[in-house]
């Protein structure tokens, strides 16, 4: 069988939450052995934001398959020496505990890697590591919101968060994308790193397009709903069925296209209000009136296949349960079972594609699972009993 592209790396992490685990479930979904800390006392405590998945939680199954379970007090000496030890075996170590607790554990890059220089070490916090933000506690909505993604985010009326932690999600592939870099440079070099990864630079750097707007124009981008704030149409429009088709041209060329094969308006093609992008977003009441106006008359399944016809992008606004049901993921075969305490789930295989090996798709562990197996692999079996009963390891 094919190898995976990381078999035989192994990441040890001491995380929770989301940002740092995205991180390392990648790379175990690429063959990484991945060694994950937990508190002794209920572990990672995303096991607990919700029981949706049959009793476990929806970021904790969606977040931590393939991955081992070790309940460790890393804050007694007996915890820490046996972290260090496994440190000390790994390719990668991985953190995202609150500001400064690293370090004070004695985790810090400069510590572990003296010694062990081939060792790539990931910092990953929410503001950095200097800065008068570096105490703060950063989760994700409060990093959206100093990042001024909600500013961009939501209706004319209002602000809104993603629904999706977005701040999270971006630190997480930052983090995954820079140990890749890191284990690539080492194969050359033979030497490791010191990575530091932050929830703000990583959502700063998404925010490129209203960014660059905002500092060369002066202005805010305003919140335009489905809507794009500088090309129309580009929004969702009504159908007879109630639903919505989302509708995006991309230049004039298009605008032709739509006005001539499907909405049957085609004096709109050449009417100087109309006829450029530039026109119609100053006219984008009246562009959107048109168009929706020609929409109510077909049911949504209808609408999309005159638009397919004419070369016009456009897309259903779904559901959750119809990304769920879409015919696209079922019919490319993206599902697979995964294996949780609680019994197999379906799992959607990771977005990169290998075409000469699958990612390997690995159970969801019990918290502490795998603590006696790795206690052994250091030599202390006999050991365990004691160190359970003294609280170190667990539960």
């Amino acid at each position: 069988m094919t190898e995976l592209p990381l078999d035989g790396i192994t990441v040890v992490a001491l995380e929770q939450a989301v940002a740092a685990p995205l991180a390392t479930r990648q790379l175990g979904d690429l063959g990484a052995r991945i060694i994950k800390i937990e508190r002794v006392d209920g572990g990672d405590f995303a096991r607990a934001y919700d029981t949706s998945v049959r009793g476990m939680a929806s970021h904790f199954v969606w977040l931590n398959r393939g991955k081992e379970s070790v309940a460790l007090d890393v804050k007694s000496d007996e915890g820490s020496a046996l972290l260090k030890e496994l440190i000390a075996r790994a390719d990668v170590f991985v953190q995202n505990l609150a500001p400064g607790a690293a370090a004070r554990l004695g985790l810090d890059a400069e510590t572990l890697r003296a010694g062990h220089e081939e060792l790539v070490v990931v910092d990953m916090s929410g503001y950095g590591s200097s800065g008068p933000y570096r105490d703060r506690k950063a989760y994700d909505l409060l990093v959206q919101s100093e990042a001024g993604l909600v500013s961009i985010t939501g209706s004319p009326e209002a602000p809104a968060k993603t629904g999706v932690p977005t701040a999270d999600i971006a630190a997480g592939m930052y983090a995954y994308s820079g140990i890749l870099a890191a284990l690539f440079r080492r194969m050359r070099t033979g030497t490791g790193a010191h990575l530091e990864v932050s929830m703000l630079d990583a959502v700063a750097e998404w925010m490129g397009h209203p960014l660059y707007l905002a500092a060369h124009t002066g202005q805010q981008p305003p919140r335009t709903g489905l809507s794009h704030p500088i090309i129309a149409p580009y929004d969702a429009y009504p159908t007879a069925d109630g639903d919505e088709v989302l509708i995006g041209i991309q230049n004039d060329r298009g605008w032709v296209q739509l006005v001539t094969k499907v909405i049957d308006r085609p004096e709109l093609a050449e009417d100087p209000e109309y006829a450029t992008n530039v026109a119609r977003v100053r006219n984008r009441a009246l562009v959107d009136e048109a168009v929706a106006a020609s929409t109510r008359q077909w049911d949504a399944e209808d609408l999309v296949r005159k638009l397919d016809a004419a070369g016009i992008a456009s897309a259903r606004v779904n559901s959750v349960r119809q990304l769920i049901e879409h015919p696209q993921l079922s019919e490319r075969d993206r599902w697979r079972p995964v294996d949780t305490p609680v019994g197999s789930i379906d799992a959607l295989l990771p977005p990169v594609t290998f075409a000469d090996v699958e990612a390997r798709m690995g159970a969801v562990p019990a918290h502490g699972e795998h603590t006696s197996a790795v206690l052994a692999e250091l030599g202390r079996r006999g050991d365990e009993a004691g160190l359970r009963e003294r609280g170190i390891v667990g539960p």
